[in-house]
């Protein structure tokens, strides 16, 4: 899906001509090495309002130790649970798919299966009345409805293991209290399925394209073909079925298995496809492509008579190959440089690519809707031909973007539909260390002097979105497309950045990295992705990601009191021991449930500083200062760390009136946002 920056900012996909010449020999397969943290911290003690001796900290990495590499044995292929062996034929003009072909499938659940799932997912436009098309459009893609409708009609559907019956007739629409929706179909059988039991299923169907709103459909001769085949819902091993009415905040969730896929289209038109190109055979004005793939839970192509292409291989021998219109060719050769970066950047972080393709399609004006959006082996990017006057990292943060979604759903596999926070979330984040390490402080932006990063555009959605409840939901649960960008996109991404620098950049990424090699093809769920977390970065890490995802934890850091004098006896000080020259007293405080060890650091009359950590396990603390020059100020969380920090207005206070918190950073981004906001669409 679409990334953050442009989800949260709606902005064009924008890159410079200029910056695109500069970042093409910048980006090689080096990966940046890791900054050191900066600022240990020693613990001091908590109660309610407790009195925290002042012991200054020392300088150093600020991390734990040097964490083990990832000790487990990277999963080589995924279990196949559902393989297809499809035939698909394209009418350019009609935009119909007409479909035949077989569907092997295992029940690998403990329980016998009396029914199977569908997803027919095309469905969605086939009335205004179905679940996708009546959601809240708002702030979110696709907000335009289809001039013309689009559906799917299965016209067999044949065990062959159960008598070649066809059970399609008895095949019933499940959306709950929805009598209009029909993208989730409950098909009876003629017999339980044991466990362990195959079926081999004979499909045919009909897909009627719409025209191009969300992800698929058609813009005059370009199609891009997704969700257009009946697919099984994924079985859980207790039995359960991941099947759901197709939300328009939803993506997916299936079974991995092989897939082989014969496109036949006009041998005028181009087409790229998940997987591998196997055969190409020209039958009179026709040409069918064959393509191979295991270990993978979708197939996508699209198909146009204009597209011009580029190709590439990376270091590893993985092809690249870049479809994309005709006035294009800078930003397709940028995206190819970007696909070598991301392949090899993704990989050391989660894990080797393990496919030998990688196709990357741009769609044309008028299909941008298309774009922004991950398959198996293919991504889809976008852009018009003005992009190249803008200054924005637009272009090289959405083709990173749907890079790692190669890792995050791609190969984990999780659910889209309860946990796409699993899924876009750990993706942006990804994203924002990709750019992070080819741009540096100005991923964002960088232009005349000014330099935002991509964190800093993610904590003003994050901010936005603190009071709309966890960000653990499923994605039908959030209320609208802002709500759901916000919270799944630039929250989670602000709420690991935050642990990053809390805790360790580099610990966080070797969590997210262990999460990433140790459940591939595995479906993890959030307690698999805590369990990480907690392993490698600590309980009180883990205990902050899941406080924030499922409770709704916010955090505001406070300073609410400071005095030049502090309260006798001194901690610390007994009798026979000197008294310091100058004391002080500071009361800092937690404003919500969020709890995040910080730095509170004092300022003295002389330009001297000590520093302190509070681990706030409490809501407040009383925190003495003895010196040997007069306190001036104190500021808590002074490196800004705490990105999920509500109001930083109040991090700091002041003895002397004019001491304030610094708030250059938020204007600057402010107006820059609006600026740039202005030449958006």
């Amino acid at each position: 899906m679409r990334s953050a920056l442009q989800v949260a900012g709606g902005l064009v996909l924008a890159f410079s001509a200029a910056q695109g010449a500069r970042l093409l020999p910048r980006i090689t397969p080096v990966l940046r090495p890791l900054e050191e943290g900066a600022g240990a911290f020693v613990h001091a003690p908590s109660a309610n309002l407790p009195d925290v001796a002042n012991a200054p900290t020392e300088t150093g990495s600020g991390r734990p130790g040097a964490l083990p590499p990832f000790d487990g044995r990277l999963a080589e292929h995924a279990t196949s649970v559902a393989s297809y062996t499809l035939r698909a034929q394209l009418d350019p003009v009609a935009h119909v798919i007409q479909g035949e072909g077989t569907l092997a499938w295992q029940n690998t659940s403990r329980v016998p299966q009396e029914a199977i799932y569908i997803h027919l997912y095309l469905n969605a436009f086939k009335s205004q009345h179905s679940v996708f098309q009546r959601a809240a459009l708002d702030g979110f893609r696709g907000e335009a409805r289809p001039g013309e409708h689009g559906w799917i009609d299965v016209t067999r559907f044949a065990v062959r293991e159960m008598d070649g019956i066809d059970v399609w007739p008895g095949a019933l629409a499940t959306s709950p209290d929805d009598p209009h929706d029909q993208t989730d179909i409950r098909v009876a059988l003629p017999r339980p399925v044991a466990p362990g039991e195959q079926l081999t299923i004979d499909l045919a169907w009909k897909a009627h394209l719409p025209p191009i709103v969300l992800r698929t459909g058609y813009h005059r001769s370009f199609h891009m073909v997704a969700q257009w085949f009946p697919k099984i819902a994924r079985l859980e091993p207790d039995g359960r079925w991941a099947h759901f009415p197709f939300h328009r905040l939803s993506e997916f969730h299936a079974d991995f298995g092989s897939y082989d896929v014969t496109v036949d289209a006009p041998a005028t038109f181009v087409v790229g496809a998940t997987g591998h190109l196997e055969s190409e055979v020209r039958r009179g004005d026709r040409i069918e492509r064959r393509y191979l793939q295991a270990d993978v839970h979708d197939f996508a192509f699209a198909a146009w008579d204009h597209f011009r292409e580029k190709t590439a291989t990376t270091s590893e021998g993985v092809v690249l190959r870049c479809l994309y219109p005709a006035g294009h060719d800078a930003q397709a050769a940028l995206q190819l440089e970007l696909a070598r970066f991301g392949l090899l950047h993704f990989g050391e972080l989660f894990g080797r690519y393990p496919y030998r393709t990688l196709t990357l399609v741009h769609p044309p004006a008028g299909a941008t809707e298309a774009g922004g959006m991950e398959y198996p082996t293919l991504i889809t990017t976008g852009g018009t031909w003005d992009t190249l006057f803008h200054g924005d990292q637009g272009l090289a943060s959405l083709t990173l973007h749907e890079i790692a979604h190669q890792w995050f759903y791609g190969l984990v596999a999780t659910d889209e539909h309860r946990f796409p926070f699993l899924d876009e979330g750990l993706t942006t984040w990804a994203e924002a260390d990709a750019l992070r390490t080819l741009y540096g402080p100005g991923s964002y932006f960088s232009r005349g002097g000014l330099q935002i990063d991509a964190s800093t555009v993610h904590r003003l959605g994050a901010l936005e979105s603190s009071a709309d409840g966890p960000l653990g939901q499923s994605a039908a649960g959030f209320l609208s497309g802002t709500e759901y960008g916000n919270q799944v996109y630039a929250r989670m991404a602000t709420l690991l950045a935050t642990l990053g620098r809390v805790y360790g950049d580099e610990v966080v990424r070797a969590a997210v990295g262990r999460y990433a090699r140790t459940f591939r093809f595995a479906h993890p769920t959030p307690e698999d992705l805590l369990g990480v977390m907690r392993e490698v970065a600590g309980p009180t890490a883990a205990e902050a990601l899941r406080s924030v995802l499922f409770d709704g934890a916010r955090v505001d850091y406070a300073i609410t009191e400071i005095q030049p004098h502090a309260p006798e006896p001194l901690p610390g000080v007994g009798a026979g021991t000197a008294s310091p020259a100058y004391t002080g007293l500071v009361v800092v405080r937690r404003r919500g449930s969020l709890v995040l060890p910080v730095d509170v650091v004092f300022h003295a009359a002389d330009g001297s500083t000590q520093r302190v950590r509070w681990e706030a396990t409490e809501r407040a603390a009383r925190i003495v200062y003895q010196g040997s020059s007069p306190l001036v100020a104190a500021v808590v969380d002074p490196e800004r760390r705490v990105l999920l920090d509500e109001d930083l207005t109040n991090n700091a206070r002041s003895l002397r009136p004019r001491w304030v918190a610094p708030r250059v950073l938020e204007r600057a981004t402010f107006a820059a946002g609006a600026a740039l906001w202005t030449i958006g669409p």
